[in-house]
């Protein structure tokens, strides 16, 4: 292939600058603070939801930017990562500084205009992620309990963006996200154990793929389940869900556990790999039912 001919099927600079935010990762996350927006609020403003949008999106796109820059070499040395902008080169270390810069302030701008308590967290989850999680993934498994905290921030952030306050309800949000994580997470690098020690990182809380980790994403399993069941014991403020939801819940949170406990028995990375999808899955629909349930009760 000649070298005109590279240039030309080498990605656009718009697609470069979209594909280093993650967009498909930006968008489950801003999806949970609208989750968390509709969750909280009586009356539905259109116009904070599309800032909590774009405003989310940017701030969850300029932690992805920064945590690229400082994994940059990294990234070049797994399977996964090493044809990504920064590390083939297609965006500068420069640029991406920049572009993350002006998404981050942007983010955090926007936010500010819905209220104080929205940038404020907005801004703190980029400062954990980008400032704490990141650094500490190349030197201990802690990184991961670390990183829930940023990673749980996005779905309380929502309540938080309608009702202007932190309370039970928002902090109920932020432990179920946040326990789901470890799970989530450790599947994740379970099946890429391979590629995350190549890179260097430090993933699995027992230091491999092993029993000691399985049994501790069934812990983290089980305790996210009873989080989530919380609201339908009228404990959690004004968020709270029937019995019928609760069931729906439930359910959900036991197709969760098998497939821990079946990771338990198999310890396969296709088992990860299922686990993994699941959890994405579980959240998911969490989200939907906590939500519908309100509209329709």
């Amino acid at each position: 292939m000649t070298e005109v001919n590279a240039i030309e099927k080498s990605p656009s600079m718009v697609r470069n600058l979209i594909e280093i935010t993650k967009p498909r990762l930006s968008v489950v996350v801003v999806f949970s603070s609208i989750a968390g927006y509709f969750l909280g609020a009586d009356v539905y403003d259109w116009k904070v939801i599309l800032m909590l949008v774009v405003g989310g999106y940017f701030l969850v796109g300029s932690s992805n930017v920064f945590n690229q820059i400082i994994e940059k070499d990294l990234d070049a040395l797994m399977k996964r990562t090493r044809n990504r902008p920064l590390p083939t080169g297609r965006i500068s270390v420069t640029a991406a500084w920049v572009y993350g810069l002006i998404m981050a302030l942007s983010g955090i701008y926007i936010l500010y205009l819905i209220n104080f308590a929205t940038a404020f967290f907005g801004a703190l989850s980029i400062i954990l992620y980008a400032a704490v999680y990141t650094p500490l993934k190349t030197r201990t498994p802690l990184c991961v309990f670390v990183g829930a905290f940023p990673g749980a921030i996005p779905y309380m952030l929502g309540w938080v963006a309608a009702s202007g306050n932190f309370g039970i309800e928002p902090g109920t949000l932020f432990m179920l996200q946040f326990f789901w994580q470890f799970p989530h997470f450790w599947a994740i690098g379970w099946m890429l154990e391979d590629d995350y020690k190549a890179g260097g990182f430090k993933m699995l809380p027992t230091g491999g793929a092993n029993k000691g980790t399985a049994v501790q994403i069934i812990w983290y399993t089980v305790w996210t389940i009873s989080i989530s069941l919380i609201p339908a014991f009228g404990v959690t403020g004004s968020l709270y869900m029937t019995w019928i939801s609760a069931v729906l819940v439930a359910l959900l949170g036991l197709w969760f556990l098998y497939y821990a406990i079946k990771l338990f028995k198999e310890r396969t990375n296709q088992v990860a790999r299922k686990l993994m999808l699941v959890s994405v899955s579980y959240i998911t629909l969490i989200q939907i039912i906590y939500v519908v349930d309100k509209f329709l009760r």
